[in-house]
């Protein structure tokens, strides 16, 4: 009898463990990416009543008679199921979409997280909720090295890139051949320390369809600036590659050529334009943009748009073997094999949404639902219990 007494004390220390869990994952609901746990029980040692036995000649084989001594706790398993997606549109909130784990630096160790909250610190440094710094690939002005050295991520305010020299100038638009007015256009240069001019180029008619081109001094208008050029057409308006001539300039040391390529020459309108300018004036961060595969590119006051590092993901050949360390990070262990460091969208792992974090995998219906089994089954075992010592009453009873 008192076998079934500590039967049902296991019941019910199992289905108290159960509803630890259940409870656990309920106050979780709204934790960014929380994962849902599972309990799974077995069964515990079983008292051997009588053992099997073969068949005889004379009689049939005998089966194990047992009796089971109640349950346990096998394992608490994680559901890494993809959680819903929060948007949020902060630059800094991140998503992964698929697997994959971010890495974060605890103090000099390595831990694991499905949580995106990101946010700076003072120093420009990505950290979680808790100062833990977001691992990935640092660029060198501008150039990633695929799986380099893995570091902190830093986005500094105020980072700022160097200009870079104009080497071509592109004018296009249309010049009416029988034209007679000189034209100008001013296009806006740069030297080797991202300094701006505004050249004026100057587009005068020959009188036999073509026009020269001549860039001026931008100090002084009437004062021409380098060699001229020629741009002529063919019969049907084409530019005429064998007939031009590119005119170059020299810009404090810096030679310019004047590209006229995309001119064409029909008769009856004139409309040159600045087509294109290469070369920039340097530039300070304005903000910055983190890519599905966790590129972070920088956009800088002068337009130009600059890789300044790349987010390092981890995943595990058994996720269920991590351990939880709070903090909504996990810590790799003997079962879960070493982290696999890599990037988004390449080798197995999800991709990264900027802007947006994935929400807790709990389903609170199904929760309720295991809530009721596990204080059904708790009241079922305080039963056994109950029932047990009326019936061990019964036989104090019967020395009355």
């Amino acid at each position: 009898m008192l076998r079934s007494l500590f039967t049902g004390i296991s019941g019910l220390k199992a289905h108290q463990q159960m509803m630890d869990v259940v409870s656990n994952n309920i106050a979780n609901v709204n934790t960014t990416g929380f994962k849902t746990s599972n309990i799974v029980f077995e069964d515990t040692l079983s008292q051997l009543l009588r053992a099997a036995g073969a068949s005889t000649a004379t009689s049939g084989g005998l089966d194990p008679t047992q009796i089971g001594l109640g349950v346990k706790l096998a394992a608490v398993q994680q559901n890494f199921a993809q959680g819903s997606a929060q948007v949020t549109n902060k630059a800094t909130d991140l998503m992964i979409n698929g697997d994959g784990f971010f890495v974060l630096d605890d103090g000099g160790t390595q831990v694991y997280s499905r949580a995106g909250a990101f946010t700076l610190d003072n120093d420009g440094f990505l950290v979680n909720p808790n100062g833990m710094y977001v691992q990935g690939f640092q660029a060198v002005d501008g150039t990633l090295t695929a799986y380099g050295e893995l570091g902190r991520l830093q986005l500094q305010a105020g980072l700022s890139i160097p200009g870079s020299a104009t080497t071509t100038v592109s004018l296009g638009g249309n010049l009416d051949p029988e034209g007679t007015a000189e034209l100008q256009v001013t296009a806006t240069v740069y030297d080797e320390g991202g300094a701006a001019y505004a050249v004026p180029i100057i587009l005068t008619p020959n009188g036999d369809g073509t026009y020269a081109v001549q860039a001026r001094d931008p100090a002084d208008n009437d004062a021409d600036l380098g060699t001229a050029g020629t741009v002529a057409f063919d019969t049907a308006g084409r530019y005429d590659a064998g007939a031009s001539t590119a005119p170059t300039f020299t810009i404090n040391g810096v030679n310019m050529t004047v590209d006229l390529s995309q001119f064409t020459g029909y008769a009856g309108i004139s409309g040159p334009q600045t087509r294109d300018v290469d070369g920039f004036a340097a530039g300070t961060l304005n903000e910055f943009q983190i890519g599905p595969d966790g590129v972070i590119t920088g956009i800088f006051s002068n337009g130009q748009k600059q890789a300044l590092g790349q987010l390092a993901l981890a995943t595990f050949n058994n996720v269920n073997g991590l351990e939880k360390q709070g903090d909504s990070v996990y810590r790799d262990t003997a079962n879960s094999g070493l982290p696999q460091i890599g990037i988004a969208g390449s080798g197995g792992v999800g991709l990264v949404t900027g802007g947006a974090l994935e929400m807790s995998n709990v389903d609170l219906a199904a929760e309720f639902t295991n809530m009721i089994i596990a204080q059904r089954a708790f009241q079922a075992n305080s039963k056994v219990i109950t029932s047990s010592d009326e019936i061990l009453q019964e036989l104090v009873n019967i020395k009355r």
